[in-house]
């Protein structure tokens, strides 16, 4: 069963939200601020954060880093006018957002994608010096584990598993977010260039007004 941690200060959202999730079988955790949210992910094992982004004491900015850092899953809790917000929270590195008032079934849908983008597979794929162990979430370079967020990782994922093929901007987009992106391509050259950065690596190429490939 997979627990996950709700960080949201208005109540009766709060509320209902555990009750949906308990209903379709997930184990949940709740705090009503940031400073609350952030010790229970510190203290607690979970799978997955929905984080709203306006609390009280610490907000869900300055949470976002460290679960990321963890490689745990996000999805944001944004206010219906808060474009800016969904964009930032997206280019920090959260994996969806759901703007409220939502219904109970697309909540229950974009936890379920995310979950699954980030389920464990029994698979390493290799690049040059590079290894992609997907069991365990991990990349390790030359014997050294490289620290990546889970939207770097799952980019990395698609280029190692579709080596040799051109991947357009908005496809590599729609797989990732898994849902219309109210922005523009422009989040995925970010994290592109981050995974070159980190990876020390020229082999992500970039393809001219289309998109990247992974060289052998």
């Amino acid at each position: 069963m997979e627990k996950i941690l709700i960080i949201e200060d208005e109540d009766p959202i709060r509320e209902l939200i555990k009750l949906n999730l308990q209903v379709a079988g997930y184990e949940t955790l709740e705090a009503s601020d940031g400073s609350e949210g952030l010790e229970k992910f510190k203290t607690e094992k979970v799978d997955l954060v929905l984080l709203d982004i306006m609390l009280p004491k610490v907000d869900g900015y300055e949470i976002l880093p460290q679960i990321i850092k963890k490689s745990i899953p996000v999805i944001l809790l944004t206010a219906k006018d808060g474009l800016q917000d969904k964009v930032k929270g997206l280019d920090m590195g959260a994996d969806d957002y759901v703007t409220k008032p939502f219904e109970a079934m697309e909540l229950l849908a974009r936890i379920k994608a995310v979950l699954r983008r980030s389920a464990k597979d029994e698979i390493k794929i290799k690049f040059d010096d590079i290894e992609i162990y997907l069991d365990q979430h991990k990349v390790v370079k030359e014997g050294e584990e490289i620290e990546l967020t889970f939207k770097e990782f799952d980019l990395l994922r698609l280029l190692a598993q579709n080596k040799g093929m051109v991947m357009s901007r908005d496809r590599l987009l729609q797989l990732v977010w898994d849902y219309e992106y109210e922005g523009n391509t422009r989040t995925v050259d970010m994290h592109i260039q981050r995974l070159r950065n980190k990876l020390g690596t020229d082999k992500i190429k970039t393809v001219y007004k289309v998109g990247y490939r992974l060289e052998d």
